[in-house]
């Protein structure tokens, strides 16, 4: 049978539109797959802060608790810890590279207040101003929010938690500006500390985890109180720690959900 020039076209522009549409179809798959393989990466998330942060001994903190609750979640992530006890965000910044940004984290979970709200009464002399003066405290949180906001990092920023007297505290901090017959009189400086990092939160826009005011909650219920939460009046213990990991488990569910496959 004789073939015409019009069959030969009709047979070309259908193998033109078979090969498309074999490309197309390939292009999906393989852009589907990438998707898939993309959702199944494991975060990691580094917890940046002071001694309510760093790992302790006998008690589960929250960088720890994190990882075993988001994997329950079918949130797979490797928590690197990078609190250290008694920093500031002022030595917080000598340290930032190296133990932040050269993890390259997906996020950053970031927590100071204590220490630099602090006025080292026991001091000799004894101190009069808070050992990182309060605008300088906002600027480096917000130093390093912008740090990692250009790398594309998330943040979760979290308040301190709140504190509360012991008798070694009233030996060693018992002196004005704190006031040792309040039962809150140890928050004096520390709450105005607090309000700054929900303004600087709001202001760049990031989540917040305010761990004082659940804290709070938890210590006004019926048979209740903020100590039951806290090892030493100052660091959280295993049960304090568990509200700060819910808390953050919950966040990061609703910002990147499921990482399984």
């Amino acid at each position: 049978m004789r073939r015409t020039t019009s069959d030969a076209k009709w047979i070309s522009n259908a193998l033109t539109r078979i090969i498309a549409l074999l490309i197309s179809t390939v292009f999906i798959v393989s852009t589907r797959l990438f998707l898939l393989d993309a959702q199944a990466k494991t975060l990691t998330i580094v917890a940046f802060g002071d001694s309510t942060t760093a790992p302790r001994a006998g008690v589960v903190v929250y960088a720890k608790l994190l990882e075993r609750l988001l994997l329950a979640n079918n949130v797979e992530a490797r928590i690197i810890n990078a609190g250290v006890g008694g920093d500031t965000t002022d030595s917080g910044k000598t340290r930032f590279q190296r133990d932040v940004l050269n993890h390259q984290p997906d996020l950053v979970v970031l927590q100071f207040g204590i220490n630099d709200s602090s006025v080292n009464v026991w001091e000799t002399p004894p101190a009069s101003t808070p050992t990182v003066a309060i605008d300088n405290y906002k600027d480096n949180l917000i130093g390093f929010i912008r740090t990692l906001k250009q790398n594309g990092t998330e943040i979760i920023l979290m308040t301190p938690n709140p504190l509360r007297w012991t008798d070694n505290l009233k030996k060693a901090y018992g002196k004005l500006p704190y006031d040792p017959e309040d039962p809150d009189g140890f928050n004096v400086l520390l709450k105005r500390y607090g309000s700054v990092v929900r303004l600087v939160a709001n202001q760049e826009r990031i989540p917040l985890i305010d761990v004082y005011q659940a804290f709070e909650t938890y210590g006004a219920g019926k048979n209740r109180s903020i100590n039951d939460l806290l090892l030493d009046g100052m660091h959280p213990n295993s049960a304090g720690h568990r509200i700060v990991a819910s808390l953050l488990t919950n966040q990061i569910i609703s910002r990147f959900g499921s990482t399984k496959k």
